[in-house]
């Protein structure tokens, strides 16, 4: 998608495109999300990379709203899915009925056809119906019925869950973990920032009121922007060395795979064009190792037993591998700014 600029030729949003864009939307999500810029400008990150959004907190710390925010602040269609153990499939895609006046049956689409699809407490819900979502989460489309539909751009699905009732769920199994780009906790907030929340809930609530401030086809030329973003090759290697040194690791018995290197690869590239450059540095990979790969990453049994968490073995992993240097003066790898 291109935008047209003042003499008239067709051209691709740059950095600085994306950084007045995603400043827009933050200022518009603060007005609802209070004192959580680092986990919303993650979303951001995960939003621009065509990615989905798994939020693991506690009940009560505006992971609904979180999304419902993002929805409206980017002008797309937005549907929740309230997880249960009796809802179906059919719930999640949409279903055929026969019209008796036409003879002939007619789909209805279900609410994974929105452009934000928030579903909630995802692991209350069967192993059955959490696989429908997986095509749609993969692939951008849904098939019902041997008829195939493509999903609207720009797609993305935020789903919650609480890790700490565990009674009547179903765990998501490890290769659907795999298809959410980034899993992040937004935690309680200060007792400031908590006193500045009551103060605007005391006549109404604050999402009722936030309106667009860019359009989806905005957001959709954004995304392609990100793709743009320059990677160089010692970067490259930097995160494939990271990667590679979880699958290396005594304590892990499962770690990253091929797709974790692509999530890291995009994220970085979304994280560079945030920060208002054309290209990655090693900063913005570090920046994404938790949130891309602690999901991904299964400790062995024993390794649990003696308390070791993913996010210390990760941060070992990280400090172990050399940190390339890159720079301008290595001929012509980054633009100038």
């Amino acid at each position: 998608m291109s935008r047209i600029d003042s003499g008239g030729e067709a051209r691709k949003p740059a950095a600085a495109d994306v950084v007045g864009t995603v400043q827009k939307i933050l200022a518009n999500m603060e007005k609802v999300i209070i004192g959580k810029r680092s986990q919303v400008t993650l979303c951001l990150v995960a939003y621009l990379c065509e990615g989905h959004i798994l939020l693991e907190d506690v009940p009560g710390v505006a992971k609904t709203m979180l999304a419902r925010a993002l929805a409206r602040s980017v002008g797309a269609s937005f549907k929740r899915l309230q997880c249960t153990p009796d809802l179906l499939p059919t719930d999640v895609t949409g279903v055929s009925v026969f019209n008796q006046k036409t003879t002939e049956f007619e789909f209805r689409p279900g609410p994974i056809f929105a452009q934000t699809v928030l579903a909630d407490e995802i692991n209350r819900t069967t192993p059955r119906t959490q696989a429908a979502l997986l095509e749609a989460m993969a692939e951008r489309r849904v098939t019902v019925d041997g008829q195939t539909y493509t999903l609207e751009p720009p797609f993305v699905v935020v789903a919650t869950q609480n890790p700490i009732d565990h009674e009547g769920t179903f765990p998501l199994p490890e290769a659907q973990l795999d298809r959410f780009l980034i899993r992040l906790s937004l935690g309680y907030p200060t007792l400031e920032e908590e006193a500045k929340m009551l103060g605007r809930l005391q006549l109404g609530h604050p999402i009722d009121e936030i309106s667009p401030v860019v359009s989806a086809a905005k957001w959709v030329a954004c995304q392609d922007a990100v793709r743009e973003i320059h990677v160089d090759d010692k970067v490259r290697r930097y995160l494939l060395e990271i990667v590679h040194g979880t699958r290396m690791h005594d304590d892990i018995q499962l770690g990253g795979s091929p797709r974790a290197s692509i999530a890291l690869f995009r994220t970085g590239q979304a994280m560079a064009a945030i920060n208002g450059r054309a290209f990655v540095i090693p900063d913005d990979i570090k920046r994404m190792v938790q949130p891309v790969l602690g999901h991904r990453v299964i400790l062995r049994p024993e390794s649990r037993l003696r308390k070791v968490t993913t996010a210390a073995l990760l941060h070992e992993i990280v400090s172990e591998v050399r940190v390339p240097v890159v720079g301008r003066g290595e001929k012509d790898d980054f633009p100038d700014r």
